[in-house]
């Protein structure tokens, strides 16, 4: 019984150190390795596009660069930035506004304040300011400001305005587009962003200098600021839109303006 034992397990040993040697001996099996390895994801190619980009249709990779202000990317694939973005264009939409008033003012009066915006150096978008500030009307607000640009009297005077004693040059449009000229170019040099110039515009610098250094944030589409001029942007796009691609948005009207392009041609609002 022993001798049995000790032949069986004889031969188990040996077929143990058989199957060793043939294993060392033998080269891998290239596919092997392939069948361990961490494999990259199946791409579904019909597989729905996340919502934060199914509302948008590009005709090629890079036309998410053609959405801009003053050619200052804007964060579309963020879909708080595109639920603004669609709300402002909605609400300058003809269907809102049933009037082509604007158009017809922008015609008359961008030509006067085209050639002024290029003599400083500022971005050509920055011409929609009068039109959401004041609808290019000469007004005056219940805070005082007045003009296409909606200067308040002290500002005005401290960019080269008259302003007193029978005199206001704030409804002078070239002289009061010169003055705007002037503070936009400084709030730029403040924040060296075109964006942010803007929305300081609305808000004014050190209002908005507080909101930056409390927020730890200078990306305008990340910051929470007021009502007002966290919407401030988005209607300036809008209002470029609406002159650049009039019947896109329902108006029955031609472009005016030296920019017939239109930045937002890609943009399908459902």
């Amino acid at each position: 019984m022993t001798k049995r034992h000790l032949i069986t397990c004889s031969v188990i040993v040996l077929l143990v150190i058989i199957s060793v040697f043939n294993i060392c001996g033998t080269k891998a099996v290239p596919t092997a390795n392939i069948s361990n390895a961490k494999a990259p994801l199946p791409v579904n190619k019909t597989e729905k596009l996340s919502p934060r980009i199914s509302s948008f249709i590009y005709k090629t990779a890079e036309a998410v660069n053609d959405y801009t202000f003053a050619n200052e990317a804007i964060p579309l694939r963020d879909a708080s930035v595109t639920r603004k973005l669609k709300y402002s264009l909605r609400k300058h939409s003809f269907k809102c506004v049933q009037s082509n008033v604007l158009q017809n003012k922008a015609e008359k009066l961008f030509p006067i304040i085209e050639p002024i915006l290029k003599a400083y150096g500022i971005p050509d978008d920055f011409k929609y300011i009068p039109l959401v500030e004041s609808g290019l009307c000469e007004g005056t607000s219940a805070k005082g400001a007045r003009g296409l640009w909606q200067f308040m009297p002290g500002t005005a005077r401290t960019y080269g305005l008259k302003v007193g004693h029978g005199v206001d040059e704030r409804l002078n449009v070239r002289r009061s587009t010169t003055a705007a000229c002037k503070y936009i170019k400084e709030l730029y040099t403040e924040f060296n962003s075109w964006t942010l110039a803007a929305a300081a515009y609305n808000n004014g610098s050190i209002k908005l200098e507080k909101v930056i250094n409390k927020q730890n944030e200078d990306n305008y589409f990340r910051m929470h600021l007021n009502r007002e001029t966290g919407a401030y942007v988005y209607n300036l796009i809008a209002m470029k839109a609406i002159i650049t691609q009039p019947k896109k948005y329902g108006y029955d009207y031609y472009k005016v303006g030296n920019n017939g392009s239109g930045i937002l041609e890609l943009l399908a609002i459902n």
